[in-house]
């Protein structure tokens, strides 16, 4: 039953309801004790998800003796997160993780090759010691005994931001964002000027982007310093060439999410590969990341890939240094497009693509212990199961490492012996470290979360299938409750990107099973454009994203709701957060009459202002055929503000401030058009977010709020009882 339906009984109440404060916290801390009818364990609430441990990536000893983890703690009052660390002895099936004490707060954890735990802290032990992060390293027993902190590098006036450790164990690679006429690793920072603007050169590249201003001339640089006796020596070498002829200027790691992926010592630690993506002019319409070779030796470093103007990234050498494995796309400007597996001879330049013939596109690269294949991931359907890949054929194998049951495999160590560590989490349950052997299944290694999970009611996630648009087929998942007897309301849940998925994973933001907690039958469908069913299929949203996508969710709604009769499609709410926002907003103009209420976060509503107010311009560029003004028929086309007039069903809007992907003032024009027509809405707005909801207090009032506006619109009373 649409909002149409009940506009009549509902109109003259609406002020009121709009202007009444919500309980947003409360809901989340009584639905606990609210179980729909045929649950009996206690549902999971927005406070669970936000609490809950949080496992991380694990790093190993040397000889893959032992790993270490940390696990990330939020109390629950004051919401404050900190991480607690564990070693864990992989050579004693069921041995029982031992925490560490590192001395000081500690991130970033890595073993070196000489078996000391390298890591970075802002803190010190002295107390009188200027706040900046730097590098420490400590000893460890295998019972968890801890020698140290000791101090490896301190950079006076310099945040370090991340660390790599030769495999050589003579020299350590600092990164931190370090003005590119700067010498040093860290210079005096520029007199300040007197007023508090920025000036940008139209010419410079981005002048902001993801969530922050660019500061002028400041980029993440990448410093190579010797070590010696655990500490580091020299004035360390900019691997960007520094002043030298030839040099680069850009961002390593990339920006604004690369890390040390993109940057990979030679084996024998005799130079440095790295990713960059070149400032200038062409910055934000172009996404040609190159991979670069430094011999440390302070001159311009060398250009590997500067043939293909698309993306390269994830250098990977093999073991024994002879060939460079890497991603790489075809075609420039286009940031979906399929990632093949790529192999460079280092001695004669002849790089061959491995996976060309596989419908793929992998991530995670790594080279297994002793070099025979690669390993790495790639979203297929709605898992994502780790592969092997055959360096001399390219046959690519898919790895049974949890049989019928993969769903979301990531960060995989290949260790001696043939082991495989990794972490596998799924709609049902965060992440938890497992390690295969050999050709044997893979067996857990942690219980960070698995039992307390099992303590809340469980929920069920089925798969289907059916015929989308041109007949192709599309498919989707329902996640309810498990016991939950009906009817049960209906969530239409739309995933972003838009070349993106829901898959079989956990989200600490978007979760299924936190919504289907508060008696939510949650639909979510891969429409045309979505990820892991072969390339053509993404490709198919280009120029059309409101086309074939509404109308799989259009067909996939109903298949759902004929699939599972103990759902209530006349009860019914969307939701969806940047491409998804923006299909909700299309929906409100182009199925006015399907939904009680929607959910939009971060959606764009106005593709024109959209184009001139985003950073990275390749991303529409590419979608929509051209700039604004090159395909405007198809912009317009598109557009969620050509279709306001038909606008009925009540939203909730939030928005981020620090959002320069979708700048929030495109939340703003949907709030101004839904007061215009009188809609019932409300807008929730945090100046300290970005494209995402991070902050563990923000978290939960996003929950609190978007479980109140669900409820105040699905409750059974208020569709039978007007």
């Amino acid at each position: 039953m649409g909002w149409n339906t009940l506009r009549a009984a509902f109109f003259a109440a609406a002020s009121l309801i709009v202007c009444a404060p919500l309980a947003a916290d409360d809901h989340s801390e009584t639905a606990q004790n609210d179980a729909p009818p045929g649950v009996e364990k206690a549902p999971m609430t927005a406070r669970d998800l936000i609490t809950m441990l949080r496992l991380g990536a694990p790093t190993t000893s040397p000889f893959g003796r032992y790993a270490v983890y940390s696990v990330t703690r939020t109390d629950a009052e004051t919401l404050k997160r900190s991480p607690v660390h564990y070693l864990l002895d992989l050579a004693v099936p069921g041995a029982d993780p031992v925490e560490i004490n590192l001395g000081i707060s500690g991130s970033a954890l890595s073993f070196g090759p000489d078996n000391f735990l390298y890591f970075l802290s802002n803190e010190h032990l002295d107390e009188s010691a200027t706040e900046q992060t730097r590098v420490w390293r400590v000893a460890l027993e295998g019972n968890g005994n801890v020698t140290g902190p000791l101090l490896v590098a301190d950079i006076a006036g310099t945040d370090i931001a991340g660390f790599k450790i030769a495999p050589s164990g003579d020299k350590i690679a600092l990164w931190s964002e370090i003005a590119r006429d700067c010498e040093r690793f860290g210079c005096e920072p520029e007199p300040e000027q007197p007023g508090s603007g920025r000036l940008y050169e139209g010419d410079a590249g981005f002048y902001r982007h993801w969530d922050r201003w660019i500061t002028p001339g400041v980029f993440n640089r990448v410093f190579v310093f010797g070590l010696e006796d655990g500490q580091v020596a020299g004035d360390g070498v900019p691997v960007d060439g520094g002043s030298s002829r030839g040099a680069i200027t850009g961002n390593t790691p990339t920006m604004p999410f690369g890390g040390g992926e993109d940057i990979a010592w030679a084996p024998d630690g005799s130079g440095l590969y790295f990713v960059t993506r070149e400032a200038g002019a062409d910055e934000a319409t172009s996404t040609d990341l190159d991979i670069y070779w430094s011999d440390l030796s302070g001159d311009a470093p060398t250009g590997l890939t500067a043939a293909n103007t698309a993306h390269d990234s994830s250098p990977a050498p093999s073991p024994d240094g002879k060939y460079l494995a890497y991603l790489a796309m075809a075609r420039p400007g286009y940031e979906s497009d399929r990632l093949v597996v790529q192999l460079r001879n280092l001695d004669t330049g002849e790089t061959r693509a491995l996976t060309q013939d596989t419908d793929l596109s992998f991530g995670g690269l790594a080279w297994n212990a002793d070099g025979t294949h690669l390993l790495a991931t790639a979203a297929h359907v709605l898992d994502t199961p780790a592969f092997q890949i055959d360096p001399v054929s390219g046959e690519v194998t898919e790895l049974d490492l949890i049989p019928g049951n993969e769903a979301h495999i990531g960060n995989l160590t290949p260790l001696p012996g043939g082991r495989l560590l990794f972490t596998r989490d799924s709609i049902g349950a965060p992440a938890e470290l497992y390690l295969a052997s050999g050709e044997g299944r893979a067996r857990p290694l942690t219980d960070v979360v698995t039992s307390k999970m099992g303590e809340m009611a469980s929920t069920m996630t089925r798969r289907f299938s059916f015929a989308g648009a041109a007949g192709d087929t599309v498919w989707g998942q329902i996640t309810r409750l498990e016991n939950q007897e009906g009817p049960i309301p209906a969530i239409l849940y739309i995933h972003g990107g838009p070349q993106g998925s829901f898959n079989d994973g956990w989200s600490t933001r978007w979760n299924p099973r936190v919504l289907a907690s508060q008696g939510y039958a949650v639909i979510s469908v891969d429409f045309h454009g979505s990820a892991g069913y072969g390339q053509a299929f993404m490709d198919s949203i280009n120029r059309d994203w409101g086309g074939k996508p509404l109308e799989d969710l259009q067909r996939g709604l109903a298949a759902a709701l004929e699939l599972d009769p103990q759902i209530d499609g006349s009860r019914a709410c969307a939701m969806g957060a940047s491409y998804g926002g923006y299909m909700v907003n299309w929906i409100a103009g182009q199925w006015a009459d399907r939904f009680d209420c929607i959910v939009q976060h971060d959606g764009l509503f106005d593709m024109r202002s959209m184009y001139y107010s985003t950073e990275e311009l390749w991303f529409p560029r590419w979608d929509f055929g051209g700039s604004y003004m090159e395909a405007r028929e198809t912009y317009e086309r598109w557009n969620p503000v050509n279709h306001v007039d038909n606008w009925r069903t009540p939203m909730l809007v939030i928005t981020g401030e620090r959002d320069f992907r979708v700048p929030y003032t495109q939340g703003l024009q949907s709030f101004t058009a839904l007061q215009e027509r009188g809609i019932p809405s409300q807008l929730l707005v945090f100046p300290d977010e970005n494209h995402w909801v991070l902050g563990a207090a923000n978290s939960l009032q996003w929950h609190g709020t978007v479980f109140a506006w669900l409820d105040r619109w699905l409750q059974q009373e208020l569709v039978t009882e007007p």
